[in-house]
């Protein structure tokens, strides 16, 4: 695995999940509402991230890599959903 090209693909995967968390409130009607999408993309990214990272086995950078692409992943369409939103000028919803 090429570690500098990986480390790029997740530090925009992580940038993703950190626009897709900071702009969840900015769209989304009632804190409940709020609180079950970022707790839901929170696990499910884990749980990708794990998943992804378990066949790198010693390969501490390898594996750190792996968890934040699956991670950032599972943040990519809801990212993408809220900047197409934030384009249209979208209300909360």
């Amino acid at each position: 695995m090429d570690n500098a090209l990986t480390a790029l693909s997740a530090a925009a995967l992580l940038a993703a999940a950190v626009y897709a968390q900071l702009r969840i409130p900015r769209y989304t009607a009632g804190t409940g509402k709020i609180t079950l999408v970022r707790a839901v993309l929170l696990v499910v990214g884990i749980a990708f991230g794990y998943v992804a990272a378990r066949p790198y086995g010693a390969d501490t950078v390898a594996r750190v890599l792996a968890f934040l692409i699956g991670f950032g992943a599972v943040h990519f369409p809801a990212a993408f959903i809220l900047f197409v939103k934030g384009r249209r000028g979208s209300g909360k919803s």
